[in-house]
């Protein structure tokens, strides 16, 4: 029972830190990739080593591993959430009226903002776009919500960004 337990647990840590390990390499940081890279193989070895002994006579270590596998990939996902590791771009939409009120309201949090004149169904608009930490995203989305300004949000996940206002890599 020990075993399963054990390979159950090894292959959530596993499975987590490679989650993990995607996330940083696709954010271009390859060196903290490469060292938890290192760690999920000598787990991943371990655990392919202890899962094949007997596997005729203890089916349930297969039971173990996927179910590990799989709760590996949901706590990852938790995990690199938690830790909001790159950046964001927000393009907020807004009335034309709105679009430099919104803008200081955000500059005064210390983000840059671009702004950019759009054109609406039935009205000119504002387009403001923002680069900030990730870890700033829930904050940034309630500083706009708090303004009570009508606007379409959307958000992308951004690789690198050179110059500019605001973010210090």
């Amino acid at each position: 029972m020990f075993s399963f337990i054990l390979i159950f647990l090894a292959k959530i840590v596993e499975v987590s830190l490679s989650t993990v390990r995607m996330v940083l390499i696709t954010r271009g940081e390859k060196l903290y990739g490469a060292i938890i890279g290192f760690f999920e193989v000598i787990i991943w070895l371990y655990l392919i080593t202890t899962v094949l002994v007997n596997i005729n006579e203890e089916p349930f270590k297969i039971i173990a591993y996927a179910l590990g596998f799989a709760c590996g990939n949901y706590i990852g996902c938790i995990l690199e959430e938690k830790l909001a590791l790159g950046l964001i771009t927000l393009h907020i939409i807004v009335s034309e009226k709105d679009g430099k009120t919104l803008a200081e309201i955000l500059r005064a949090e210390n983000v840059g903002v671009t702004i950019v004149d759009g054109e609406g169904l039935k009205e000119s608009k504002k387009m403001l776009i923002l680069h900030v930490k990730r870890k700033r995203k829930s904050h940034m989305l309630q500083i706009i919500q708090n303004s009570n300004i009508n606007s379409v949000i959307s958000l992308m996940d951004t690789k690198s960004i050179y110059g500019g206002y605001g973010i210090r890599k």
